[in-house]
């Protein structure tokens, strides 16, 4: 699936994309790394990259997981275009207090397409994939800013996970190449 808007990919490898050495979350090192923090907190592009997601949001779909912390401002933003109820789901469940790994509405019997900034790997996902399906929530689709994971590959075929991104890297890489 292409983005509808013609100028968010290089606005967004402008604003995200750093240079240097940066260990990832997966371990792996790279020279390059795109701060997905910078977008999420510039209103403007934050709405661009969230429009595009609505088209991505598969039918049927009943609660927005947003994967903390960058997944959360996504999915509220998204959750606001849609009428469609956000939920943060956390990296771990909290120890105290109601000791939910996701706040908002129950999960049980939903169906959850979780919202994530950027995935190379998908470890993150992966993990929420596991606890909310062990709660009882059908989770088929994932959601994403930037798909960094090669391409043509599923960094989440195994737990039966589809990735629907706004941009991926190559169409980063385009964008940066353009420009130059």
């Amino acid at each position: 699936m292409a983005t509808t808007d013609p100028t968010l990919a290089a606005d967004i490898d402008a604003t995200c994309r750093l240079s240097g050495e940066f260990t990832l979350r997966s371990g792996q090192v790279s020279h390059e790394y795109f701060d997905k923090y910078l977008f999420e907190a510039d209103p403007a592009l934050l709405e661009r990259v969230a429009a595009q997601m609505v088209d991505l949001v598969p039918e049927g779909t009943e609660l927005l997981g947003g994967l903390e912390l960058g997944g959360v401002p996504i999915a509220t933003m998204v959750s606001a275009k849609t009428s469609i109820p956000a939920l943060f789901v956390r990296k771990k469940a909290k120890e105290y207090g109601t000791c939910k790994l996701a706040e908002g509405q129950d999960v049980a019997g939903r169906r959850v397409t979780l919202v994530e900034d950027v995935i190379t790997t998908g470890g993150a996902v992966r993990d929420a994939v596991r606890e909310l399906r062990a709660a009882g929530a059908v989770v088929e689709v994932v959601i994403c800013a930037i798909d960094r994971s090669p391409a043509g590959e599923n960094p989440l075929a195994d737990v039966d996970l589809e990735v629907r991104p706004v941009l991926t890297k190559a169409q980063l890489d385009e964008a940066r190449a353009a420009a130059s």
